[in-house]
């Protein structure tokens, strides 16, 4: 559903963006051509005007489809949620880790035990 909508939305920006150009600006931009047309220059302005409205409300509507399938996806949350199984603590007080030691303090002990089986010397690869 939502590639099929992202699809249309380029489909109406790459019309939109030719659209664009083809009006006629102060300066004359793409628009200007020769006197034979099969439209009068009043006619293909008021065509082009109302080309680029209905593209831009296509725009903004494709766009706004887009936000709102893309924010089912999100659910709510919170920097500060706690952990679960941890306690809010009553005014000013620190916590208390359930493990007896906060974080900083469980990788000091995965670092030492680790150090404690390192090898003392370069050892060679060995197969497996």
């Amino acid at each position: 559903m939502q590639t099929v909508i992202i699809v249309i939305h380029l489909m109406i920006v790459a019309v939109l963006i030719g659209a664009v150009l083809l009006q006629k600006s102060e300066g004359g931009g793409l628009g200007m051509g020769g006197g034979a047309g099969f439209m009068s220059s009043r006619g293909t302005a008021n065509l082009l005007t109302r080309t680029t409205a209905v593209l831009a409300v296509g725009f903004f509507v494709t766009s706004l489809l887009l936000s709102w399938l893309a924010s089912l996806d999100r659910k709510p949350a919170s920097i500060l949620n706690n952990v679960p199984g941890q306690s809010q603590p009553a005014g000013g007080a620190t916590p208390v880790a359930p493990n007896g030691g906060g974080l900083l303090d469980q990788l000091k002990k995965a670092d030492e035990a680790q150090q404690k089986q390192a090898p003392a010397g370069p050892q060679a690869p060995q197969s497996q």
